[in-house]
């Protein structure tokens, strides 16, 4: 297995290699062969070699299976053609249409509800977003100066795609899938996305599907979240969803993501780089740990390998013993550990299994 290392920006030099930590030990618990291939990226990237996302990246990339993605401070990158935000454009090349987001509570752990455990799959390449829904040009423009016009894109194969994804997910969660729209307004561009999901469920008969209107379905989400076990939805109705859902669990810090295509797949955790708290090892890890806990159950299940599904496993059970046992947290968590050491302390648990 061939998985890319991209540390990103700011905290990312400290979140990343302590989840590259955690990986190996899962790996080797579970005689998973991992290949690893450090590849620059971000401001680290441009100091060094011009670039923040350098000219052989993509083709670098396209090797692997998959791959750890730092957060990116892009918002301080310099003005200069050379200094890109590269998440656009590795989620583009590589067609990373379908944000894997879990919001998982844990005892002990302050947060608005307690006993969550759902996934919120949310499609990643169209929607309203001007960035994602054209090839060239902008899907956002503005012909007088009164007047702006924001165009959102459904397509069947894009709906078709994160909506598998969602199914197969459910199969192998607690089979129970939302299905989350608003076609009462949206007649054609929701109503497309709910067509293909009554078509698509026909080849899931094991999977019970439910629908959900989004403005009912938020309101749903922050009174009994423990209903729910995994949600698709379009591009922008799951950007605000799945950060309503990570408030709901204790915030960001414990908002892991992941990016799946039809070849490969990108853990990235939802927060950004934190400039603020960047070098002082404080950084909670939490997030990008589960990313790539992930990454390898992703791969597990494209790839059919028992030693991934194995390694993700141990993973999450032994963050789950480190958050049960609150000895060595970060002071976001409650606890006064440094970020090495909470990433040390999920090795040790991996390691006494």
């Amino acid at each position: 297995m061939k998985i890319g290392i991209l540390e990103g920006d700011d905290i990312g030099h400290e979140v990343v290699p302590e989840t590259v930590k955690v990986m190996r030990a899962a790996a080797e618990m579970a005689g998973l062969a991992i290949d690893w291939h450090p590849i620059p990226i971000g401001r680290a990237a441009y100091d060094k070699l011009g670039h923040t996302l350098p000219p052989d990246t993509l083709q670098r990339l396209d090797a692997l299976d998959g791959w750890i993605l730092g957060p990116i401070g892009h918002m301080a990158y310099p003005k200069v053609p050379e200094a890109i935000n590269p998440h656009p454009i590795l989620r583009k090349h590589f067609d990373l249409f379908a944000n894997i987001r879990p919001a998982l509570s844990y005892e002990g752990i302050p947060s608005l509800h307690q006993n969550v455990d759902l996934v919120i799959v949310r499609e990643n390449n169209e929607g309203f977003q001007p960035d994602r829904n054209v090839v060239a040009g902008s899907g956002e423009f503005r012909p007088t100066n009164d007047v702006t016009i924001s165009v959102r894109v459904i397509t069947r194969a894009g709906s078709s795609k994160v909506l598998h994804e969602a199914f197969k997910l459910a199969r192998s969660r607690r089979k129970q899938l939302t299905v989350v729209h608003k076609d009462t307004v949206f007649k054609l561009g929701c109503g497309m996305f709910v067509e293909e999901a009554k078509r698509i469920a026909a080849e899931y008969p094991d999977v019970t599907m439910n629908e959900a209107i989004v403005d009912t379905f938020a309101m749903r989400l922050v009174m009994t979240p423990q209903k729910y076990d995994v949600v698709v939805t379009t591009n922008m109705f799951g950007d605000i969803l799945t950060d309503e859902a990570a408030g709901l669990v204790g915030g960001l810090g414990l908002a892991p993501g992941l990016s799946a295509g039809p070849r490969h797949a990108m853990a990235q955790a939802t927060h950004g780089s934190a400039p603020d708290i960047a070098g002082r090892n404080i950084a909670n890890p939490y997030a990008m740990v589960m990313s790539g806990k992930m990454l390898l159950e992703w791969l597990g299940r494209k790839l059919d390998d028992v030693q991934a599904c194995q390694a993700a496993a141990s993973i999450e059970k032994a963050v789950g013993t480190v958050m049960r046992e609150k000895r060595s947290l970060t002071a976001d968590l409650g606890g006064a550990a440094k970020t090495t050491e909470m990433g040390d302390a999920i090795v040790h648990a991996i390691r006494q299994g």
